[in-house]
């Protein structure tokens, strides 16, 4: 199933490693970028490739790496360290093109892909290219590096215009909903009011920063107990309708979109257990 959630570790803390991977975090982060401080990126890198190696297969197909961006000093040592690890999904931060992906992917094993970053007004700007590049797995929102770009003052139009451009780059290429940004703060309230936001903008997963973000994520990802209610009433008497292309539940008509929209529902309240 498509992942609902994302947790960053910073890549010079390994005794966070096992703890995050144990969180119930659909994917793992480890980060190379912003958590990590520049007299620790070798450090970090070294530290990640000796646990990767004692993790079962299994652990290791839910683990990325976030990587420093193209312009950084130290994203050619973050490429060559990949070809000698067997991660295979990487993060690219501040993704801005096509030819960006295709050359991290260059230093990586044929099965592997990235989940572009798109953190800055001309990552935007290429998101309907960057999300059809080869062997990009999904979109991803940096919120917050994106205020910066823009030198915005906070959320609003400007910001959601942008998320909005990102989850309309992913559909015509035909990826999973992109990724959305971090809370910074811990709160559970609002991480689900923020990720409650990003739902309405078309996003289908969420970026955290703490363990215990995991949980109210997927917490909110559940539907309501009405909403789950009406999903199962509207599978059940579709199916008992033998294929009547229309029916009616609730007083309502209920046509092929509809009856998707409430399989994509049960199926959500699957996952999110």
């Amino acid at each position: 199933m498509t992942p609902l959630t994302y947790l960053f570790v910073p890549g010079n803390r390994p005794e966070r490693f096992a703890k995050a991977l144990a969180s119930g975090a659909d994917r793992v982060i480890l980060d190379l970028e912003d958590a990590v401080a520049v007299a620790d990126k070798a450090k970090a890198r070294t530290a990640i490739a000796d646990w990767v190696a004692s993790l079962a297969a299994k652990d290791v197909e839910r683990l990325l790496v976030r990587i420093n961006d193209v312009t950084s000093p130290y994203h050619a040592d973050d490429v060559l360290w990949l070809q000698r690890t067997c991660i295979k999904r990487s993060m690219l931060s501040k993704c801005e093109s096509q030819e960006q992906v295709a050359q991290v992917l260059a230093h990586m094993p044929a099965d592997s892909s990235v989940l572009p970053l798109i953190e800055t007004v001309r990552g935007v700007l290429a998101a309907n290219v960057i999300a059809q590049a080869d062997r990009v797995d999904r979109l991803a929102f940096g919120s917050l590096d994106y205020l910066l770009d823009l030198d915005l003052p906070g959320p609003g139009f400007a910001l959601d215009a942008a998320a909005l451009a990102i989850t309309m780059a992913s559909r015509a290429a035909n990826l999973p909903p992109p990724v959305a940004g971090v809370t910074p703060e811990l709160d559970a309230g609002q991480v689900q009011h923020d990720l409650a936001h990003a739902r309405a903008l078309g996003f289908g997963a969420k970026m955290c920063i703490h363990p215990t973000q995991v949980a109210a994520v997927r917490e909110a990802f559940k539907p309501d107990a009405q909403t789950l209610a009406w999903a199962q009433r509207v599978l059940t008497q579709w199916q008992q309708s033998h294929g009547a292309g229309v029916i009616q539940v609730d007083g309502k008509m209920v046509d092929k979109p509809v009856l998707l929209r409430a399989e994509r529902i049960l199926a959500l309240a699957s996952q999110s257990l």
